[in-house]
């Protein structure tokens, strides 16, 4: 992978939503999704004063940017976790509160890059697609083990597939046959399996089943769940947070946890607003900013990218 050519998605804009709170020496910035590192080393270059913690579940990614981030120095803490872990992380290195949070959600660009692991359909290559791929289990182990109800349950819901059924027939009477193993297999049966009309829009028929054996395999939406509210609860008053989400599962998951903060939660009628019902948060992005279209030019991975971000303003009452 050359990390040269690795563009991150809407990197200044990210950078300027969490400017404000980031200039002061001494502020902590967590990156939750590391990566090949371009956020971050963008956000140690940017804010001179800043403090960067960083985390990753992929061992290799964890490698790869610990070399790029090494002129950083120990203004830089690598962490090999999944980011639901954040409050565990920050009171193993005795952060109180951070001043920013950063999260860039869905697959890495080395990962995506690396047909071994098995992300991307356009390859074949074996069925993995484990982050951390020194644990639990693969795509194909789910594909060959999970019950079909179940099957048509994550397709559903995870790839928002209208055709799962179908689908899930298929792979059924496939696997009694011959387990799946590889990722080509999978594409041509899911192609077989879909009436003509539905191969006509969306681009690759396969997109949608691998997104959801993806989530399925890596517990993205259950781990979001925990992390976002996680997140916010470990800014400082005027710290803030921006999320970089790409598909309406995740954007929808990020929108409702900020739309929460940032509502009042007072009893109707108070002629009054008591402290404790006060907004916690203030919303930065009105609804979910899009990409240009000279970045999705420039970088077509950002083309589904959606950002929202928001600012602690109070803490959360006693």
């Amino acid at each position: 992978m050359n990390q040269v050519r690795h563009v991150p998605v809407m990197l200044q804009r990210c950078l300027d939503l969490l400017a404000p709170a980031l200039a002061d020496p001494g502020a902590v910035v967590v990156d939750c999704t590391l990566g090949l590192g371009g956020h971050s080393e963008a956000l140690l270059s940017t804010f001179p004063a800043a403090r960067l913690v960083a985390l990753d579940r992929d061992q290799e990614a964890l490698r790869l940017s610990g070399e790029r981030l090494a002129p950083f120095g120990d203004r830089a803490t690598l962490v090999h976790a999944v980011y639901d872990e954040l409050p565990e992380v920050l009171a193993r290195l005795g952060i109180p509160r951070v001043q920013g949070v950063l999260f860039d959600l869905g697959v890495s660009s080395m990962q995506l890059d690396e047909a071994e692991r098995g992300f991307a359909y356009a390859q074949d290559a074996p069925l993995d697609m484990r982050m951390d791929q020194s644990s639990g289990v693969s795509a194909a182990e789910v594909l060959n083990t999970y019950p079909p109800g179940e099957l048509v349950r994550i397709l559903r819901a995870y790839g928002e597939e209208k055709q799962a059924k179908r689908i899930v027939s298929a792979v059924v009477r496939e696997r009694e046959k011959e387990p799946f193993s590889h990722s080509a297999r999978l594409v041509e049966l899911i192609r077989d399996a879909l009436p003509q009309a539905a191969k006509r829009t969306g681009g690759n028929p396969a997109k949608r089943t691998f997104q959801a054996l993806r989530i399925e395999v890596n517990g993205e939406l259950s781990v979001l769940e925990q992390a976002i509210p996680a997140a916010v609860g470990s800014l400082a008053v005027g710290g803030r947070i921006a999320v970089l989400s790409y598909h309406s599962l995740e954007d929808r998951l990020v929108k409702q946890v900020l739309a929460a903060g940032a509502a009042n939660t007072a009893p109707p009628g108070l002629p009054v607003v008591p402290e404790r019902y006060q907004p916690r948060l203030r919303l930065l992005t009105r609804g979910a900013e899009l990409p240009t279209e000279e970045e999705i030019a420039e970088n077509r991975r950002a083309a589904p990218a959606r950002l929202r971000g928001a600012e602690r303003i109070r803490e959360d009452a006693l």
